[in-house]
């Protein structure tokens, strides 16, 4: 590669959770600049779990929806071939958080709190649409 790799960017933790990831997921869930909508849909959504869901262990819905491989295309030859790979962690976290987001967005449900707060409950019983993507 002629370039060199582009620095990471340090992202601030969130005001609430103090946690990076929390940042990282509101970051992808936001729309036309929106932080704060985006901080607020996220909080709501984590209380509507925290209502719903009693607290039986600590393990998170995000690790259910982690993908561990992905194919890349390789060419070998004149055939192209699907070949499994192992991922990067910073790309495993990113792809398992778009699929959350996305697969929420397409749910249906009176508000986007509402929505993300079911696909997390779903994701941490192992079922719903970003699990079967995993998957």
């Amino acid at each position: 590669m002629r370039k060199s790799k582009p620095k990471k960017r340090i992202l601030l933790p969130d005001p609430k959770f103090n946690d990076v990831l929390v940042t990282r997921f509101v970051n992808d869930l936001m729309v036309d600049g929106k932080k704060s909508i985006a901080f607020r849909i996220f909080y709501d959504a984590i209380d509507i779990v925290d209502e719903k869901m009693a607290k039986k262990e600590e393990k998170p819905a995000l690790e259910n929806i982690t993908p561990q491989v992905e194919v890349k295309s390789r060419r070998v030859g004149g055939a192209t071939f699907q070949v499994p790979m192992e991922i990067n962690p910073m790309r495993k976290r990113a792809i398992s958080v778009k699929n959350m987001i996305l697969f929420s967005r397409k749910r249906s449900g009176r508000n986007m709190a509402e929505k993300l707060a079911a696909e997390i409950m779903a994701a941490y019983k192992e079922e719903g649409a970003a699990f079967k993507k995993k998957e």
